[in-house]
């Protein structure tokens, strides 16, 4: 199997089901998207819970210690959230989400722009943060086969259905943020040679839970949690763990 493909794979599946979702949606009355969309948000918010768990991996526990997992996301997050709001992360997905939506939409209007950006980086955030994303990403570069891309796949296409209905063609856009961003991760397995300790990988998941948690409230409409700016904390959060690892 070609490296890569299992990204290839996943961005068409976004494609197709968001095309299926914009079909649904003029058939949808209004109070079905919003049903729609809470419920998107109440199974991100499951996700985000399921991969904070890995709070009590052993391995993670073994390199900073029973009280240190916390401590790590924490400041994972403390980090992350300094350097991504100094770089304006969240303005700036919000900022690519505009820019896409007036050169693949014809929306004029405030309130289609506004629909499409909360699509796109919704979606966008979802279909990025998250361990398959980073461990299929990773596996697919090693040349470990797409699996776990492909049950990804398969799983982002029923959500950006959902979420297409609901949000529009902005979910489609999220496409090139998996491009990216698996990718680049994809390209990372190919030069590591070998997969990353087990302590790393259960930093990022936990990490990445806590941000779907925030995109389960955005979803929610109860809190617009700044995700984009949190960011960082999935690159902070393995570096804590060898910084502890190496001064305990």
């Amino acid at each position: 199997m070609v490296r890569g493909a299992g990204t290839v794979l996943n961005m068409a599946t976004i494609l197709v089901g968001s095309g299926l979702g914009v079909l649904l949606r003029g058939r949808l009355p209004e109070r079905t998207r919003v049903t729609v969309t809470d419920a998107l948000g109440l199974v991100t918010l499951v996700i985000g819970g399921l991969n904070v768990a890995a709070l009590g991996d052993r391995e993670f526990r073994d390199a900073v210690g029973e009280g240190g997992t916390l401590l790590v996301v924490l400041g994972a997050l403390l980090v992350g959230g300094i350097v991504g709001s100094l770089l304006q992360l969240e303005a700036r997905l919000e900022g690519m989400g505009g820019w896409l939506q007036r050169r693949l939409t014809k929306g004029e209007g405030n309130q289609a722009r506004a629909r499409f950006v909360e699509g796109y980086v919704s979606a966008s955030l979802v279909f990025v943060v998250g361990p398959l994303a980073v461990l299929g990403s990773l596996s697919d570069g090693l040349g470990r086969g797409i699996e776990q891309l492909a049950l990804k796949s398969t799983l982002d296409g029923f959500a950006s259905l959902a979420f297409a209905a609901s949000l529009g063609w902005g979910v489609a856009a999220s496409a090139l943020s998996v491009g990216v961003v698996q990718g680049l991760l994809t390209l990372l397995g190919a030069l590591l040679g070998g997969l990353l300790p087990a302590a790393l990988v259960s930093a990022v998941t936990a990490t990445g839970g806590v941000l779907l948690l925030g995109v389960g409230l955005r979803l929610l409409a109860l809190k617009m949690v700044a995700v984009g700016d949190l960011l960082p904390a999935l690159v902070a959060a393995p570096l804590l763990v060898l910084l502890v690892d190496a001064i305990r």
